[in-house]
C-alpha cells in the first residue's frame, strides 16, 4: 500500500468517525437577574468532597473562560485564587454544602471582610466528572526493513455528567440548577501512524453549561 493510498484511507476514516458526541442540557432557574450582575463578581467552584471522584480544575476554568469570552463585562474570580484567599474555608472538608451555611461563614470576621472586598454576588458550584466508559480493539506496532509502523484500530467511550448549582450569595438562597450530560466515542485508526480521533465530550459539556450560565449572568442575553 503506497503512502498516497494510506493518506486517502485515513482521511476517509476521519470524515466518517468525527462528531460522535451526544449532549443534553437541562435548566431550572428560579430568580434570574434582569439586568445582569453589574459590578458584582461571580466565582465558579468545583465540588471535591466525594470519595470516588473530583470535579476537574480545568473543567471549571473552561466554563469561566467560555463565559468571559462572550461577555467580558462579567467578572469571574479565578477558582484557585478564591480558594487561597479564603483558606481554609473552601477546602473540601470545610466548604459550605447548603446556602444556609453562608451564615456560618460570614460570622468569621476575616471571611466576611474578604467576601465584601470581592463584591461576590453569585457562587456557582459544579459537581461531576468525565469518565471512560468502554474500550475495544487492538493495535500492533513493530520495526521492519521498511521502517517502523503500526496497524490496527481502537475505540473507547467517554461520558461527562456535571451539575451546576447557582447560589445568590446576598440572599443566601439557591436560584438555579443546570445539568449537562454528554457522551461520545473516540477512535484510533492506525495505518503506519496512529491517528487519534477524539470525541470532545468534556468540551461539549463545558460549552453547554457555559452557554446556560452566560444566559443567566449576562445583560446581553
Amino acid at each position: 500500500m503506497n503512502i498516497a493510498l494510506r493518506s486517502v484511507i485515513l482521511v476517509l476514516l476521519s470524515a466518517t468517525l468525527m462528531g460522535c458526541v451526544t449532549s443534553t442540557v437541562d435548566e431550572m432557574v428560579f430568580n434570574e437577574p434582569i439586568e445582569g450582575i453589574g459590578d458584582s463578581t461571580v466565582v465558579i467552584l468545583g465540588r471535591r468532597h466525594a470519595s470516588d471522584y473530583e470535579t476537574e480544575f480545568d473543567f471549571i476554568e473552561c466554563i469561566a473562560d467560555h463565559v468571559v469570552a462572550r461577555d467580558a463585562s462579567i467578572e469571574i474570580i479565578d477558582e484557585i485564587e478564591f480558594i487561597n484567599t479564603l483558606y481554609p474555608w473552601f477546602e473540601p472538608r470545610t466548604a459550605p454544602l447548603r446556602p444556609a451555611d453562608i451564615d456560618r461563614l460570614v460570622q468569621q470576621e476575616p471571611v466576611a471582610q474578604q467576601l465584601a472586598n470581592l463584591k461576590l454576588e453569585y457562587m456557582i458550584w459544579v459537581d461531576g466528572s468525565t469518565v471512560r466508559t468502554n474500550s475495544a480493539g487492538s493495535m500492533t506496532c513493530g520495526v521492519g526493513p521498511g521502517g517502523a509502523g503500526c496497524f490496527g484500530f481502537g475505540t473507547w467511550g467517554d461520558a461527562s455528567d456535571y451539575e451546576a448549582t447557582i447560589w445568590d450569595f446576598t440572599d443566601k438562597a439557591e436560584v438555579g440548577r443546570l445539568n449537562a450530560s454528554t457522551s461520545g466515542q473516540s477512535y484510533m485508526p492506525a495505518v503506519i501512524v496512529p491517528i487519534p480521533i477524539i470525541a470532545p465530550v468534556q468540551g461539549t459539556a463545558c460549552d453547554g453549561l457555559g452557554d446556560q450560565l452566560l444566559q443567566f449572568l449576562s445583560s446581553e442575553h
